[in-house]
């Protein structure tokens, strides 16, 4: 039997977070909900961020990328300032939360469902501790990337 005395090991890849598709309703007014989803991607290598694209049945998506800790955060108390704010609704039939994004052109108000956003977000955490998240982020070519990204420049 051959023992290996190398001190390094290969470092296993991170697990995979699928994304999760959730059927949300955005709030016209205070009386009208239109149905959409929302695709909500992880990527490993930029833990702290997460990815949402509102699904258009028709034209192009709209992307938006927000802090994985104001969603976790969200879930249970007020979270986010300026354009980006989340908050658990008061309780009811479903548990959910309020997702707002708001600039000085437009304002979206979005209902989505507690328990799979909060099981999807458990699993990214698994996947990458809070406390990791920031080792290792690569804030130049993050900084690149988005300055380079056209459609990142758009969102």
């Amino acid at each position: 039997m051959h023992r290996d005395p190398s001190p390094l090991r290969a470092r296993s890849a991170p697990e995979r977070v699928p994304s999760l598709y959730l059927d949300i309703d955005q709030m016209i007014d205070e009386f009208t909900r239109q149905p959409i989803t929302a695709k909500f991607r992880f990527d490993p290598d930029m833990p702290a961020v997460i990815t949402v694209e509102f699904v258009a049945e028709r034209g192009p998506g709209l992307v938006w990328r927000l802090g994985r800790e104001l969603l976790h955060r969200g879930l249970t108390a007020m979270s986010g300032t300026g354009d980006v704010r989340m908050w658990p609704m008061a309780p009811g039939e479903r548990p959910s939360a309020w997702l707002l994004f708001e600039s000085t052109e437009v304002e979206a108000l979005f209902e989505v469902p507690i328990p799979p956003l909060a099981d999807w977000l458990a699993a990214t955490y698994r996947t990458v501790s809070a406390e990791a998240e920031m080792t290792g982020l690569d804030w130049d070519g993050f900084l690149m990337e988005l300055l380079d990204d056209p459609e990142a420049a758009a969102e």
